[in-house]
Protein backbone atom coordinates (compact mmCIF):
# COMPACT_ATOMS: atom_id res chain seq x y z
CA UNK A 1 0.00 0.00 0.00
CA UNK A 2 2.87 2.34 0.72
CA UNK A 3 4.30 1.61 -2.71
CA UNK A 4 0.97 2.45 -4.27
CA UNK A 5 0.78 5.75 -2.41
CA UNK A 6 4.34 6.57 -3.36
CA UNK A 7 3.67 5.82 -6.99
CA UNK A 8 0.52 7.92 -6.82
CA UNK A 9 2.49 10.76 -5.28
CA UNK A 10 5.15 10.52 -8.00
CA UNK A 11 2.43 10.42 -10.65
CA UNK A 12 0.70 13.50 -9.29
CA UNK A 13 4.03 15.28 -9.01
CA UNK A 14 4.84 14.34 -12.58
CA UNK A 15 1.50 15.64 -13.82
CA UNK A 16 2.08 18.85 -11.86
CA UNK A 17 5.48 19.32 -13.49
CA UNK A 18 4.00 18.60 -16.92
CA UNK A 19 1.21 21.10 -16.32
CA UNK A 20 3.64 23.77 -15.23
CA UNK A 21 5.78 23.14 -18.31
CA UNK A 22 2.72 23.84 -20.47
CA UNK A 23 1.82 27.02 -18.62
CA UNK A 24 5.33 28.43 -18.19
CA UNK A 25 7.25 29.47 -21.28
CA UNK A 26 9.61 32.30 -20.31
CA UNK A 27 13.34 31.56 -20.59
CA UNK A 28 16.10 32.46 -18.16
CA UNK A 29 17.99 35.74 -18.27
CA UNK A 30 21.12 33.85 -19.35
CA UNK A 31 19.34 32.34 -22.31
CA UNK A 32 17.70 35.65 -23.21
CA UNK A 33 21.18 37.23 -23.33
CA UNK A 34 21.70 35.41 -26.65
CA UNK A 35 19.28 37.89 -28.24
CA UNK A 36 21.42 40.43 -30.05
CA UNK A 37 24.56 38.26 -29.82
CA UNK A 38 24.41 34.74 -31.27
CA UNK A 39 20.73 35.30 -32.04
CA UNK A 40 19.21 38.31 -33.73
CA UNK A 41 17.08 40.54 -31.48
CA UNK A 42 14.07 38.68 -32.92
CA UNK A 43 15.46 35.22 -32.15
CA UNK A 44 16.86 34.01 -35.49
CA UNK A 45 20.36 32.62 -35.84
CA UNK A 46 22.63 35.59 -36.37
CA UNK A 47 25.13 33.68 -38.51
CA UNK A 48 24.62 32.24 -41.95
CA UNK A 49 24.78 28.54 -42.73
CA UNK A 50 27.94 26.47 -43.12
CA UNK A 51 27.50 26.16 -46.89
CA UNK A 52 27.44 29.94 -47.31
CA UNK A 53 24.11 29.77 -49.15
CA UNK A 54 22.37 31.63 -46.32
CA UNK A 55 24.18 34.80 -45.21
CA UNK A 56 24.32 36.37 -41.77
CA UNK A 57 21.58 38.75 -40.74
CA UNK A 58 22.11 42.24 -42.16
CA UNK A 59 19.09 44.54 -41.65
CA UNK A 60 18.02 46.87 -44.42
CA UNK A 61 18.35 50.60 -43.67
CA UNK A 62 15.22 52.74 -43.86
CA UNK A 63 16.65 54.46 -46.97
CA UNK A 64 17.34 51.20 -48.84
CA UNK A 65 15.34 52.52 -51.80
CA UNK A 66 13.13 55.31 -53.04
CA UNK A 67 9.49 55.62 -51.95
CA UNK A 68 7.07 57.01 -54.54
CA UNK A 69 4.17 59.42 -53.95
CA UNK A 70 1.75 56.53 -53.33
CA UNK A 71 4.06 54.89 -50.78
CA UNK A 72 5.32 52.07 -53.00
CA UNK A 73 8.89 50.96 -52.42
CA UNK A 74 11.68 50.66 -54.94
CA UNK A 75 13.21 47.20 -55.26
CA UNK A 76 16.65 47.30 -53.61
CA UNK A 77 17.58 44.10 -55.48
CA UNK A 78 16.24 45.06 -58.91
CA UNK A 79 19.55 44.38 -60.68
CA UNK A 80 19.76 40.76 -59.52
CA UNK A 81 18.97 37.80 -61.76
CA UNK A 82 17.87 34.31 -60.64
CA UNK A 83 20.71 31.98 -59.73
CA UNK A 84 18.61 29.14 -61.16
CA UNK A 85 14.97 28.30 -61.83
CA UNK A 86 13.25 25.21 -60.45
CA UNK A 87 10.86 23.61 -62.92
CA UNK A 88 9.01 20.31 -63.19
CA UNK A 89 11.95 19.02 -65.23
CA UNK A 90 14.57 19.53 -62.49
CA UNK A 91 12.43 19.59 -59.33
CA UNK A 92 13.72 16.24 -58.03
CA UNK A 93 17.15 17.86 -57.67
CA UNK A 94 15.73 20.37 -55.19
CA UNK A 95 13.01 18.31 -53.50
CA UNK A 96 14.80 18.25 -50.13
CA UNK A 97 14.61 22.08 -50.04
CA UNK A 98 10.87 22.26 -50.78
CA UNK A 99 7.79 21.92 -48.62
CA UNK A 100 5.55 19.04 -49.77
CA UNK A 101 2.95 21.54 -50.97
CA UNK A 102 5.48 23.35 -53.14
CA UNK A 103 6.58 20.04 -54.63
CA UNK A 104 2.93 19.17 -55.30
CA UNK A 105 2.47 22.40 -57.28
CA UNK A 106 5.08 21.22 -59.79
CA UNK A 107 3.17 17.97 -60.20
CA UNK A 108 -0.19 19.75 -60.53
CA UNK A 109 1.08 22.34 -63.02
CA UNK A 110 4.14 20.79 -64.70
CA UNK A 111 4.09 23.12 -67.72
CA UNK A 112 3.72 26.46 -65.95
CA UNK A 113 4.74 26.38 -62.29
CA UNK A 114 8.32 27.49 -61.60
CA UNK A 115 10.38 28.93 -58.76
CA UNK A 116 13.06 31.51 -59.69
CA UNK A 117 15.69 31.31 -56.94
CA UNK A 118 17.69 34.45 -56.12
CA UNK A 119 20.51 35.24 -53.68
CA UNK A 120 19.31 35.33 -50.07
CA UNK A 121 19.12 38.71 -48.30
CA UNK A 122 18.21 38.66 -44.61
CA UNK A 123 17.22 42.32 -44.32
CA UNK A 124 14.06 42.17 -42.19
CA UNK A 125 14.10 44.34 -39.08
CA UNK A 126 11.77 46.20 -36.70
CA UNK A 127 12.18 49.39 -34.63
CA UNK A 128 14.53 49.35 -31.63
CA UNK A 129 11.67 49.71 -29.13
CA UNK A 130 10.07 46.56 -30.53
CA UNK A 131 13.33 44.65 -30.14
CA UNK A 132 13.46 45.82 -26.53
CA UNK A 133 9.90 44.59 -25.89
CA UNK A 134 10.73 41.22 -27.44
CA UNK A 135 13.67 40.80 -25.08
CA UNK A 136 11.47 41.61 -22.10
CA UNK A 137 8.88 39.12 -23.33
CA UNK A 138 11.53 36.39 -23.46
CA UNK A 139 11.88 36.34 -19.68
CA UNK A 140 8.35 37.36 -18.66
CA UNK A 141 5.68 36.10 -21.06
CA UNK A 142 3.96 32.83 -20.17
CA UNK A 143 1.42 30.57 -21.78
CA UNK A 144 -1.95 30.23 -20.04
CA UNK A 145 -5.09 28.15 -20.64
CA UNK A 146 -3.05 25.15 -21.72
CA UNK A 147 -1.12 27.16 -24.31
CA UNK A 148 -4.14 28.96 -25.74
CA UNK A 149 -3.43 32.38 -24.24
CA UNK A 150 -0.64 34.69 -23.08
CA UNK A 151 0.09 36.66 -19.93
CA UNK A 152 2.70 39.39 -19.32
CA UNK A 153 2.94 40.05 -23.05
CA UNK A 154 3.76 43.34 -24.76
CA UNK A 155 3.94 44.56 -28.35
CA UNK A 156 5.18 41.53 -30.36
CA UNK A 157 6.87 38.10 -30.34
CA UNK A 158 6.33 36.54 -26.90
CA UNK A 159 8.76 33.64 -27.40
CA UNK A 160 11.86 34.64 -29.40
CA UNK A 161 13.56 31.46 -28.10
CA UNK A 162 10.71 28.96 -28.52
CA UNK A 163 10.63 25.52 -26.94
CA UNK A 164 7.34 24.23 -28.36
CA UNK A 165 5.27 24.33 -31.50
CA UNK A 166 2.51 26.46 -30.01
CA UNK A 167 5.08 29.10 -28.98
CA UNK A 168 6.23 29.38 -32.60
CA UNK A 169 2.60 29.79 -33.70
CA UNK A 170 2.05 32.52 -31.09
CA UNK A 171 5.07 34.34 -32.53
CA UNK A 172 3.39 34.34 -35.94
CA UNK A 173 0.05 35.48 -34.52
CA UNK A 174 1.58 38.36 -32.53
CA UNK A 175 4.44 39.34 -34.85
CA UNK A 176 5.11 43.03 -35.50
CA UNK A 177 3.07 44.49 -38.37
CA UNK A 178 3.71 48.17 -37.82
CA UNK A 179 1.42 48.48 -34.82
CA UNK A 180 -1.36 49.94 -36.95
CA UNK A 181 -2.17 50.16 -40.65
CA UNK A 182 -4.81 51.19 -43.14
CA UNK A 183 -4.61 49.38 -46.44
CA UNK A 184 -6.49 49.14 -49.74
CA UNK A 185 -6.12 45.63 -51.12
CA UNK A 186 -7.80 43.30 -53.60
CA UNK A 187 -8.72 39.63 -53.66
CA UNK A 188 -9.06 37.38 -56.70
CA UNK A 189 -10.49 33.85 -56.93
CA UNK A 190 -9.75 32.87 -60.54
CA UNK A 191 -11.62 30.19 -62.45
CA UNK A 192 -9.55 27.29 -63.80
CA UNK A 193 -9.14 29.13 -67.11
CA UNK A 194 -7.69 32.18 -65.35
CA UNK A 195 -10.69 34.49 -65.66
CA UNK A 196 -11.38 36.50 -62.54
CA UNK A 197 -13.15 39.44 -60.97
CA UNK A 198 -11.82 41.41 -58.03
CA UNK A 199 -13.13 42.15 -54.57
CA UNK A 200 -11.78 45.38 -53.08
CA UNK A 201 -11.21 45.85 -49.36
CA UNK A 202 -10.36 48.73 -47.07
CA UNK A 203 -8.75 47.30 -43.94
CA UNK A 204 -7.95 48.95 -40.63
CA UNK A 205 -5.79 47.04 -38.20
CA UNK A 206 -4.56 48.31 -34.81
CA UNK A 207 -2.72 46.50 -32.02
CA UNK A 208 -3.94 47.46 -28.57
CA UNK A 209 -0.84 49.41 -27.53
CA UNK A 210 -1.25 51.73 -30.54
CA UNK A 211 -4.74 52.84 -29.57
CA UNK A 212 -4.90 56.44 -28.35
CA UNK A 213 -6.75 55.40 -25.21
CA UNK A 214 -4.65 52.33 -24.38
CA UNK A 215 -3.87 51.96 -20.67
CA UNK A 216 -0.68 49.89 -20.14
CA UNK A 217 -1.58 49.45 -16.47
CA UNK A 218 -4.83 47.80 -17.48
CA UNK A 219 -4.16 46.13 -20.85
CA UNK A 220 -7.11 43.74 -20.72
CA UNK A 221 -7.45 40.70 -22.97
CA UNK A 222 -7.55 42.43 -26.36
CA UNK A 223 -4.68 41.75 -28.77
CA UNK A 224 -5.82 43.90 -31.70
CA UNK A 225 -8.82 45.45 -33.46
CA UNK A 226 -9.60 44.73 -37.12
CA UNK A 227 -12.14 46.32 -39.42
CA UNK A 228 -12.65 45.32 -43.05
CA UNK A 229 -14.98 47.11 -45.46
CA UNK A 230 -15.84 45.77 -48.91
CA UNK A 231 -15.75 48.70 -51.35
CA UNK A 232 -16.41 46.84 -54.64
CA UNK A 233 -18.02 45.19 -56.57
CA UNK A 234 -21.38 46.91 -56.15
CA UNK A 235 -23.22 43.74 -55.11
CA UNK A 236 -20.94 43.41 -52.06
CA UNK A 237 -20.03 47.03 -51.39
CA UNK A 238 -20.88 48.47 -48.00
CA UNK A 239 -20.51 45.31 -45.98
CA UNK A 240 -18.20 45.68 -42.98
CA UNK A 241 -16.58 43.15 -40.68
CA UNK A 242 -15.39 44.09 -37.18
CA UNK A 243 -13.19 41.85 -35.03
CA UNK A 244 -11.95 42.23 -31.46
CA UNK A 245 -9.10 39.71 -31.28
CA UNK A 246 -8.35 38.41 -27.79
CA UNK A 247 -5.12 37.09 -26.32
CA UNK A 248 -6.85 34.24 -24.51
CA UNK A 249 -9.65 33.04 -26.79
CA UNK A 250 -10.54 30.15 -24.50
CA UNK A 251 -11.22 32.50 -21.61
CA UNK A 252 -12.85 35.08 -23.87
CA UNK A 253 -13.56 34.07 -27.50
CA UNK A 254 -12.98 36.45 -30.37
CA UNK A 255 -15.83 38.94 -30.78
CA UNK A 256 -16.98 39.67 -34.34
CA UNK A 257 -19.79 41.63 -35.96
CA UNK A 258 -20.86 42.23 -39.55
CA UNK A 259 -22.79 45.13 -41.04
CA UNK A 260 -25.08 44.08 -43.88
CA UNK A 261 -25.53 47.04 -46.20
CA UNK A 262 -28.72 45.63 -47.73
CA UNK A 263 -30.42 45.16 -44.37
CA UNK A 264 -28.62 48.08 -42.72
CA UNK A 265 -28.18 45.97 -39.62
CA UNK A 266 -25.26 44.98 -37.42
CA UNK A 267 -25.22 41.36 -36.35
CA UNK A 268 -22.95 39.18 -34.26
CA UNK A 269 -20.76 36.94 -36.42
CA UNK A 270 -19.66 33.84 -34.49
CA UNK A 271 -18.83 32.16 -37.81
CA UNK A 272 -15.83 34.48 -38.25
CA UNK A 273 -13.40 32.01 -36.70
CA UNK A 274 -11.78 28.64 -37.31
CA UNK A 275 -13.19 27.08 -40.51
CA UNK A 276 -16.02 29.58 -40.98
CA UNK A 277 -16.08 30.91 -44.57
CA UNK A 278 -13.68 33.69 -45.50
CA UNK A 279 -15.15 36.99 -46.67
CA UNK A 280 -16.18 36.96 -50.37
CA UNK A 281 -13.73 34.12 -51.00
CA UNK A 282 -16.01 31.86 -53.05
CA UNK A 283 -15.44 29.04 -50.57
CA UNK A 284 -11.70 28.97 -51.23
CA UNK A 285 -10.52 29.91 -47.75
CA UNK A 286 -11.55 29.68 -44.14
CA UNK A 287 -11.62 32.52 -41.62
CA UNK A 288 -8.39 31.26 -40.07
CA UNK A 289 -6.63 31.21 -43.48
CA UNK A 290 -6.41 35.03 -43.43
CA UNK A 291 -2.89 36.27 -42.72
CA UNK A 292 -1.87 32.67 -43.53
CA UNK A 293 -3.13 31.64 -40.08
CA UNK A 294 -4.96 33.50 -37.34
CA UNK A 295 -7.08 32.90 -34.26
CA UNK A 296 -7.20 30.55 -31.30
CA UNK A 297 -4.84 27.54 -31.41
CA UNK A 298 -7.00 25.37 -29.15
CA UNK A 299 -8.32 22.90 -31.75
CA UNK A 300 -4.91 21.52 -32.68
CA UNK A 301 -1.99 19.76 -31.07
CA UNK A 302 1.20 21.57 -32.08
CA UNK A 303 4.42 19.62 -32.60
CA UNK A 304 7.71 21.43 -33.11
CA UNK A 305 9.71 19.48 -35.70
CA UNK A 306 12.67 21.85 -35.57
CA UNK A 307 14.37 23.95 -38.22
CA UNK A 308 15.16 23.21 -41.83
CA UNK A 309 16.30 25.04 -44.95
CA UNK A 310 13.80 25.51 -47.77
CA UNK A 311 13.10 27.95 -50.59
CA UNK A 312 10.45 30.50 -49.67
CA UNK A 313 9.09 33.64 -51.37
CA UNK A 314 10.96 36.64 -49.94
CA UNK A 315 11.81 40.23 -50.88
CA UNK A 316 8.84 40.24 -53.26
CA UNK A 317 9.23 43.82 -54.47
CA UNK A 318 8.93 42.78 -58.13
CA UNK A 319 5.49 41.31 -57.45
CA UNK A 320 4.43 44.52 -55.65
CA UNK A 321 5.55 46.85 -58.47
CA UNK A 322 2.94 49.63 -58.97
CA UNK A 323 3.55 49.45 -62.73
CA UNK A 324 1.99 45.98 -62.82
CA UNK A 325 -1.64 45.41 -63.70
CA UNK A 326 -3.61 42.73 -61.90
CA UNK A 327 -4.08 40.81 -65.16
CA UNK A 328 -0.30 40.45 -65.32
CA UNK A 329 -0.27 38.75 -61.90
CA UNK A 330 -3.34 36.49 -61.97
CA UNK A 331 -3.01 33.52 -64.32
CA UNK A 332 -4.68 30.14 -64.71
CA UNK A 333 -3.81 27.72 -61.91
CA UNK A 334 -1.45 30.03 -60.04
CA UNK A 335 -0.02 33.54 -60.07
CA UNK A 336 2.57 34.59 -62.65
CA UNK A 337 5.63 32.87 -61.19
CA UNK A 338 7.97 34.95 -63.36
CA UNK A 339 7.21 37.78 -60.92
CA UNK A 340 8.04 35.68 -57.84
CA UNK A 341 11.35 35.65 -55.99
CA UNK A 342 12.47 32.70 -53.86
CA UNK A 343 15.41 32.57 -51.47
CA UNK A 344 16.92 29.80 -49.37
CA UNK A 345 15.91 30.39 -45.75
CA UNK A 346 15.88 28.70 -42.39
CA UNK A 347 12.34 28.04 -41.24
CA UNK A 348 10.67 26.58 -38.17
CA UNK A 349 8.62 23.50 -39.05
CA UNK A 350 5.49 22.98 -36.91
CA UNK A 351 2.89 20.25 -37.47
CA UNK A 352 -0.66 20.93 -36.29
CA UNK A 353 -2.89 17.87 -35.84
CA UNK A 354 -6.59 18.22 -35.10
CA UNK A 355 -7.37 17.15 -31.55
CA UNK A 356 -9.69 14.21 -30.98
CA UNK A 357 -13.24 15.46 -30.60
CA UNK A 358 -12.54 18.79 -32.32
CA UNK A 359 -13.91 19.83 -35.70
CA UNK A 360 -12.19 21.58 -38.60
CA UNK A 361 -12.08 20.98 -42.35
CA UNK A 362 -8.28 20.77 -42.10
CA UNK A 363 -7.26 17.63 -40.21
CA UNK A 364 -3.59 18.56 -40.34
CA UNK A 365 -1.52 21.61 -41.19
CA UNK A 366 2.21 21.84 -41.78
CA UNK A 367 3.66 25.28 -41.01
CA UNK A 368 6.97 26.61 -42.34
CA UNK A 369 7.73 29.87 -40.54
CA UNK A 370 10.58 32.20 -41.46
CA UNK A 371 13.09 32.49 -38.60
CA UNK A 372 13.86 36.16 -39.28
CA UNK A 373 10.28 37.49 -39.12
CA UNK A 374 8.14 34.72 -37.55
CA UNK A 375 5.88 35.02 -40.59
CA UNK A 376 4.34 31.85 -41.99
CA UNK A 377 5.86 31.36 -45.44
CA UNK A 378 4.21 28.09 -46.48
CA UNK A 379 1.36 26.14 -44.89
CA UNK A 380 0.23 22.77 -46.25
CA UNK A 381 -3.38 21.81 -45.46
CA UNK A 382 -4.59 18.20 -45.33
CA UNK A 383 -8.18 16.98 -45.47
CA UNK A 384 -9.84 14.36 -43.27
CA UNK A 385 -8.56 11.57 -45.50
CA UNK A 386 -4.98 12.67 -44.93
CA UNK A 387 -4.58 13.96 -48.48
CA UNK A 388 -2.83 17.23 -49.27
CA UNK A 389 -5.62 19.64 -50.18
CA UNK A 390 -4.54 23.28 -50.12
CA UNK A 391 -1.16 24.98 -50.28
CA UNK A 392 -0.76 28.47 -48.81
CA UNK A 393 2.25 30.48 -49.88
CA UNK A 394 3.05 34.03 -48.74
CA UNK A 395 5.18 36.39 -50.82
CA UNK A 396 6.93 38.43 -48.14
CA UNK A 397 8.19 41.99 -48.41
CA UNK A 398 10.16 44.17 -46.02
CA UNK A 399 8.61 47.63 -45.79
CA UNK A 400 12.06 49.00 -45.03
CA UNK A 401 11.05 52.65 -44.75
CA UNK A 402 8.84 51.78 -41.76
CA UNK A 403 10.83 48.72 -40.56
CA UNK A 404 7.86 46.39 -40.98
CA UNK A 405 8.12 42.82 -42.32
CA UNK A 406 4.83 41.70 -43.88
CA UNK A 407 3.36 40.26 -47.07
CA UNK A 408 2.98 41.63 -50.58
CA UNK A 409 0.58 38.82 -51.48
CA UNK A 410 -0.99 35.72 -49.93
CA UNK A 411 -1.94 32.77 -52.12
CA UNK A 412 -3.95 29.66 -51.29
CA UNK A 413 -3.95 26.94 -53.95
CA UNK A 414 -6.62 24.24 -54.01
CA UNK A 415 -4.91 21.21 -55.54
CA UNK A 416 -8.18 19.34 -55.93
CA UNK A 417 -10.31 21.96 -57.70
CA UNK A 418 -7.51 23.67 -59.61
CA UNK A 419 -8.63 27.07 -58.33
CA UNK A 420 -6.89 29.45 -55.96
CA UNK A 421 -7.20 32.64 -53.97
CA UNK A 422 -4.84 35.63 -54.16
CA UNK A 423 -5.23 38.26 -51.45
CA UNK A 424 -3.37 41.49 -50.78
CA UNK A 425 -2.63 42.90 -54.23
CA UNK A 426 -2.49 46.69 -54.22
CA UNK A 427 -0.52 47.46 -57.39
CA UNK A 428 -3.30 49.52 -59.02
CA UNK A 429 -4.58 51.16 -55.83
CA UNK A 430 -4.19 54.83 -55.01
CA UNK A 431 -1.88 54.21 -52.07
CA UNK A 432 0.27 51.51 -50.50
CA UNK A 433 0.05 50.66 -46.79
CA UNK A 434 -0.41 53.60 -44.42
CA UNK A 435 1.32 52.73 -41.16
CA UNK A 436 0.46 56.07 -39.57
CA UNK A 437 -3.13 55.12 -38.74
CA UNK A 438 -4.39 56.20 -35.30
CA UNK A 439 -7.68 55.38 -33.59
CA UNK A 440 -9.54 54.99 -30.31
CA UNK A 441 -11.60 52.06 -29.09
CA UNK A 442 -14.78 53.97 -30.01
CA UNK A 443 -13.78 53.62 -33.68
CA UNK A 444 -14.04 49.85 -33.30
CA UNK A 445 -17.45 49.44 -31.72
CA UNK A 446 -20.50 47.77 -33.33
CA UNK A 447 -22.18 51.18 -33.43
CA UNK A 448 -19.33 52.54 -35.56
CA UNK A 449 -20.03 49.91 -38.23
CA UNK A 450 -23.23 51.58 -39.35
CA UNK A 451 -21.39 54.76 -40.28
CA UNK A 452 -18.61 52.86 -42.07
CA UNK A 453 -21.09 50.73 -43.98
CA UNK A 454 -23.09 53.52 -45.66
CA UNK A 455 -22.78 53.17 -49.43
Amino acid sequence: MKITKSLLHVGVLGLSIMASSVVMAAVSADEASKLGTTLTPMGAEMAGNAAGTIPKWSPLPTNAGAVDARGFLANPYASEQPQFIITAQNVEQYKDKLAPGQYAMFKRYPDTFKMPVYPTHRGATVPAEVFAAIKRNATSTNLVSGGNGLENFETAIPFPIPKSGVEVIWNHITRYRGGSVTRLVTQATPQTNGSFSLVYFRDQFVFRDKMKDYDPKNPGNILFYFKQQVTAPARLAGGVLLVHETLDQVKEPRSAWVYNAGQRRVRRAPQVSYDGPGTAADGLRTSDNLDMYNGAPDRYDWKLEGKKEIYIAENSYKLDDPKLKYVEIIKAGHINQDLARYELRRVWHVVATLKEGQRHIYAKRDFYIDEDTWQAAVIDHYDGRGQLWRVAEAHAENYYDKQVPWYALETLYDLQSGRYLALGMKNEEKQAYDFGFTATTSDFTPAALRQDGVR
